[in-house]
């Protein structure tokens, strides 16, 4: 590389690190496109103070002039009009430069003019511009709120009866219950059958009247007598009581 050649180039990275290093696209115009490089008139290097013009459909973009036999501009799209993709002829003094390049925001390139005063040659060929900047891939956003609950479904068919289970076990005996009361007094036996006869007693001695007293006791023996039947009756109807409770 020449030393002009490096000098242009020197000043073209000057005029891009010059430039804001961020800028908003939807607040501030597109970054120009940056040009630098040597320049000749006629094949002979282009003095100091020579005028280099870049133009764009037939309007003036940019200028700027040369020295030390270099140039370096930086072509800006003004507002309300777009540059981009559109080519860009130069002129160096009164003559039009071979080399043309088409306009592109933040591109630009190192381009040595070589002019002449006559028609310019046709084998100029654009400058392509530079490939797109493309930035580095943004941080993962925030998740999203969780959705609403959907409608609940409606309710299912009811399901068929289950089997009927199995006899439960017995359960304990259960404490004895109290004494009952005591029963009623049943009704009394019936008679017993009369006792045997007892034994005649002794006859007691006659009283001193004689067959009157004899009459007399005699009569007593007859009560004796009843009196003792009754009392064997009674006997017996008790001992018959006395088996039947």
């Amino acid at each position: 590389m020449t030393k002009a050649k490096l000098v242009a180039l020197m000043v073209v990275m000057v005029m891009l690190l010059a430039l804001p290093a961020m800028v908003l696209a939807q607040a501030q115009p597109p970054r120009p496109a940056v040009f630098g490089g040597t320049a000749t008139l006629d094949g002979v290097t282009a003095s100091n103070g020579t005028v280099v013009t870049a133009t764009i459909e037939g309007m003036t973009a940019a200028t700027t002039t040369v020295s030390g036999g270099n140039y370096a501009f930086s072509i800006a799209q003004p507002p309300g009009s777009s540059y981009q993709g559109k080519e860009i002829t130069f002129k160096v003094g009164t003559g039009t430069a071979a080399e043309k390049a088409a306009w592109a925001a933040d591109g630009g390139a190192v381009l040595d003019l070589t002019a002449v005063t006559g028609p310019p040659p046709a084998t100029a060929m654009p400058v392509p511009p530079p490939p797109p900047v493309v930035g580095e891939k943004g941080a993962q956003g925030d998740t999203g709120a969780k959705g609403d609950s959907g409608v609940p479904g409606p309710a299912g068919a009811k399901g068929d009866e289950g089997d009927g289970g199995s006899a439960g076990a017995s359960g304990a005996k259960g404490a004895q219950g109290d004494k009952g009361n005591a029963g009623s007094a049943g009704p009394a036996g019936a008679a017993g059958p009369a006792g045997l006869a007892g034994s005649a007693g002794p006859t007691g001695p006659a009283g001193a009247e004689g067959a009157a007293a004899a009459a007399s006791g005699g009569l007593m023996g007859i009560i004796g007598l009843i009196v003792a039947v009754v009392a064997l009756i009674a006997a017996g109807g008790a001992i018959m009581m006395g088996g039947r409770r």
